[in-house]
């Protein structure tokens, strides 16, 4: 029978972190010690075989750099009757690096004898105290267990509420003996391994080593229009596709040597990534290979849009809704006198003048820059005499097209408009005939001032 490994969805890190060269990694190993592990498994006992196999894997261990190794132990310590202790747990050897400790924890486990019950909840919940504080270092925990959790307690919640606040990362869970059955209840803590014979368990802990030590880099290539990874400087959103949960957020750069940068990502993940371009470009589904560089490539060609007025910025602001060609949805409200990034492409501009301008089939280009000017407003002062109601109408061609209604409550208004010809109509509100509508007609030219009274 082989080893097989189960996991059922993943977790939210609390603060995620971008692992280097530096990094220390931490292992801690929970170590059932239960009365069950005196059970028969193979040519002795679990607890024999488990002692034998863990102390060849250990002596394997002692010379890796950057190691921390630390033990904690549960069901040694009380007698399983005539009644359980549910806090049969302790912390057994503390942190230290691997050249020390692989013989300490090795001792340690040699001289246990199998007396109690399996507080695992209970012991999950207390390691959270067992990793001392560290800015650059991945905790990993390893429960090595013949049985479930046999005191209420919930493992799957406190693993869950653990991996949340950072404390360590997604569980290794390696089952001595146990019936398959168990996948889905140690499914929920992290990640499960079934085995079922000495050879197996070499194997899974090689194996469950190999993955904890390892870093899955990923290198996300944003693709400009000749499949060059060129673009950059973009915010990066990967989500755990399942859940939906942010997972991690990192502003995409390209190294001193024109490279894009090398992420370290928990490869027990599938993922949604969402590049923040405009507008956004998506990938699902991403699959990392573990202990691998794994590369992702996205299609995010770019050019800039800059607006500008032809002349001195009359406006205190002036604003431009953009729209992908034919499509209703705004994707942008970006202000005069910027420059802003766009996937190449075409859109819809409305630019919120007094009248408003609106330029369909606006071309964006890879690198490259499309200028948008539009003449600078004039301002028109009207001193209405008194209060009422009216409108400012443009003359265009034999159309009047409505731009702006006047204020009720103001007897004096400023408006700044493009250039052109105008009408204003008003009515005082004392005057409750329609003959007695103003008229007033006048022109705007740029960046200067007109000056009109309706009375």
């Amino acid at each position: 029978m082989h080893s097989q490994s189960y996991e059922q969805g993943s977790t939210n890190f609390s603060a995620p972190k971008k692992y280097d060269a530096n990094t220390t990694t931490r292992i801690l190993f929970i170590f059932d010690d239960s009365f069950s592990m005196f059970g028969k498994w193979g040519n002795g006992t679990k607890i024999d075989v488990s002692k034998k196999l863990m102390g060849e894997f250990l002596d394997s261990l002692q010379n890796t750099p950057k190691l921390q190794l630390a033990l904690r132990c549960y069901g040694h310590q009380t007698p399983f009757k005539p009644n359980r202790n549910c806090q049969d747990t302790k912390l057994e050897v503390p942190f230290d690096g691997a050249f020390i400790n692989c013989k300490k924890i090795k001792d340690r486990i040699n001289r246990l004898q199998p007396t109690g019950t399996t507080p695992i909840a209970y012991s999950l919940g207390e390691s959270a105290n067992d990793f001392p504080p560290c800015d650059n270092c991945r905790n990993i925990v390893i429960l090595i267990t013949d049985g479930i959790e046999e005191c209420d307690g919930d493992p799957c919640a406190v693993s869950l509420a653990l991996q949340k606040k950072g404390v360590f990362l997604r569980p290794f869970i390696i089952g001595v003996g146990l019936d398959v059955k168990f996948a889905d209840v140690f499914g929920c803590m992290g990640k499960f391994y079934d085995v079922s014979n000495e050879a197996n368990f070499k194997q899974v802990m090689k194996l469950v080593f190999i993955e904890a030590i390892s870093q899955t880099t990923v290198q996300v290539n944003l693709l400009d229009t000749y499949k060059k990874p060129s673009e950059t400087d973009v915010t990066m959103t990967f989500y755990n596709q399942k859940t939906g949960e942010v997972k991690y957020n990192y502003l995409h750069t390209l190294n001193h040597r024109g490279n894009p940068d090398t992420l370290v990502l928990d490869p027990d993940v599938t993922y949604k990534m969402v590049v923040h371009t405009i507008p956004p470009q998506v990938k699902e589904n991403i699959v990392l290979q573990k202990g691998k560089h794994n590369i992702i490539p996205l299609d995010a060609p770019q050019g800039y849009l800059n607006l500008q007025t032809d002349g001195p910025i009359v406006y205190k602001s002036l604003q431009c809704m953009v729209r992908k060609n034919a499509e209703e949805k705004t994707l942008n409200v970006q202000e005069f006198a910027t420059t802003e990034k766009y996937i190449t492409g075409k859109y819809d501009l409305e630019i919120l003048s007094l009248p408003r301008i609106k330029l369909p089939n606006i071309e964006i280009k890879q690198s490259s820059t499309n200028v948008i000017k539009i003449p600078s407003a004039g301002i028109i002062s009207i001193n209405k005499g008194n209060l009422g109601y009216g409108s400012v109408y443009l003359e265009n061609g034999k159309k009047l097209e409505w731009v702006c209604n006047l204020i009720e409550g103001q007897q004096t208004e400023v408006f700044y408009l493009q250039p052109g010809n105008y009408r204003v109509e008003f009515r005082l509100k004392t005057q409750l005939e329609s003959e007695k509508t103003v008229e007033k007609k006048f022109t705007i030219e740029s960046n200067k001032t007109t000056a009109i009274s309706l009375f």
